[in-house]
């Protein structure tokens, strides 16, 4: 996410800055070139039209298939959505949740819709202390007995830190980036990643893949790790596998790039003039090294860039840039979330009913706190109903969103946060070393 938005405890020291690392920038370099250069070969098309997954992740275990067969179809489209629930307690009873929801707590909002997951934000009253964290996850998992949430946090660390005070306050990226040390990244994604999971967050809206090259751009600077593609991959791969240590989910963000702007999409719609060998030189390694470790989900940027898609539309809802450089020449076969659908920069030119289904079509699968959510969830179920999106592309998108569920423990049962645990791993000993290690070798 741009500014608005995107239980276990961290093993070990931090590795060793020498050979590890070597070996590490190696690996990166080489996924980076390859991913970035080669182009799959093209997925088939299926009868309605739209692309097969590619073939890595082509046949879904039987357990997310057996899942899929059981789903109603307002479930499904239930999965494709991540919104802001209101309250400090799962049963708090908000007007906001009654406005958005047409349910008064956030257990009866789950209840009622079934969404894919939930996002954590302070001003939303959902952030207070490590007990009442614990306490809402576990509840937010609870009245979702059938498929487990994901439920993220726009966790960066440094600038965008949504659970401070409550976790250790690691250096951001631009401070990692200056040490060099791509093992650093790791231990710090590892360390916030523990902290995640022992409040019961299994997603984080992290690592910042951006490639700062403006000096003027208001609304990345220090998030992301620095101005050199070659680094910020490096260190973009290492923080996805850090996290990965945890049992974190992770989201590369922003593609296809919000490095180059100077204007923040929260307030504006950012245009980037770069051309596709441009793209591919400055804006595609960091995306290509999170594709290359395995990210769970790439987050889309409401920015234009007319010379990779010449329609106007933001990247949030252009398919030449979400499947054509993504999913077919990146390879990317996971799951791709929308940045905040609430910020002015994919607002601008369509209405609140139209942006969800517009994204879907450009292919989306995860769509991340809708300004309107009764509005958006009915626009995408009605769009289903009448063909509009077909039967076969939510499916694609359900099957990517229980993939990822499956590959981090959450397809059957949610783990259950213990909030003695949770009390002794957030802020430890240990963690607020690996802080105060980062900040002495930045140069």
């Amino acid at each position: 996410m741009a500014t608005m938005v995107a239980g276990c405890a961290a093993s070990g020291a931090a590795s060793p800055a020498g050979s590890a690392a070597s070996r590490e920038n190696g690996a990166v370099a080489s996924a980076t070139a390859t991913a970035a250069t080669t182009a799959p070969a093209a997925p088939s098309a299926t009868p309605d039209g739209s692309q097969a997954p590619p073939a890595s992740r082509a046949s879904a275990s039987s357990k997310v298939e057996a899942v899929l067969a059981r789903m109603s179809l307002e479930e499904k489209v239930g999965q494709l959505f991540m919104p802001v629930v209101y309250g400090a307690d799962p049963g708090t009873v908000s007007g906001e949740n009654s406005a958005r929801f047409g349910a008064d707590t956030p257990a009866k909002a789950v209840a009622k819709y079934r969404p894919g997951g939930v996002i954590l934000f302070p001003w939303a009253g959902n952030v207070k202390s490590v007990r009442q964290v614990v306490a809402l996850t576990n509840g937010l998992q609870k009245a979702s007995p059938k498929i487990p949430l994901l439920i993220g946090a726009d966790q960066e660390n440094g600038r965008v830190s949504r659970l401070a005070p409550l976790v250790t306050a690691m250096p951001g990226a631009s401070v990692i980036g200056a040490t060099g040390d791509p093992s650093l990244a790791r231990k710090a994604a590892e360390v916030t990643g523990s902290e995640l999971r022992a409040l019961g967050i299994n997603l984080d809206f992290a690592p910042v893949a951006d490639v700062n090259i403006n000096p003027r751009n208001p609304v990345i600077g220090p998030r992301a790790y620095g101005s050199d593609p070659a680094k910020v991959s490096r260190m973009v791969a290492a923080a996805v596998k850090g996290f990965h240590d945890s049992g974190t989910a992770t989201a590369a963000k922003h593609f296809p790039g919000h490095g180059d702007t100077d204007v923040d999409s929260h307030s504006g719609l950012p245009v980037i003039r770069h051309s596709l060998s441009q793209w591919r030189k400055l804006d595609a390694p960091p995306f290509a090294a999170a594709i290359g470790a395995k990210t769970d989900v790439v987050m889309s940027a409401h920015v234009v860039m007319p010379k990779l898609d010449p329609s106007g539309d933001p990247s949030t809802l252009s398919k030449p840039i979400l499947t054509g450089l993504l999913r077919d020449r990146l390879g990317f076969d996971g799951v791709v979330s929308t940045d905040a659908l609430d910020m002015a920069g994919v607002r601008k030119k369509y209405g609140d009913a139209q942006v969800p289904v517009r994204a879907i079509l450009a292919g989306v699968d995860l769509l991340l706190m809708p300004p309107n959510f009764t509005k958006a969830y009915d626009a995408v179920l009605a769009a289903v109903k009448s063909g509009k999106i077909s039967r076969a592309r939510l499916d694609q998108s359900v099957r990517r969103l229980l993939t990822l569920k499956e590959a981090r423990g959450l397809l059957e049962r949610a783990p259950v946060a213990d909030p003695a645990k949770a009390e002794k791993v957030l802020r430890s000993a240990e963690h607020r070393k690996v802080a105060r290690l980062i900040e002495s070798r930045a140069r």
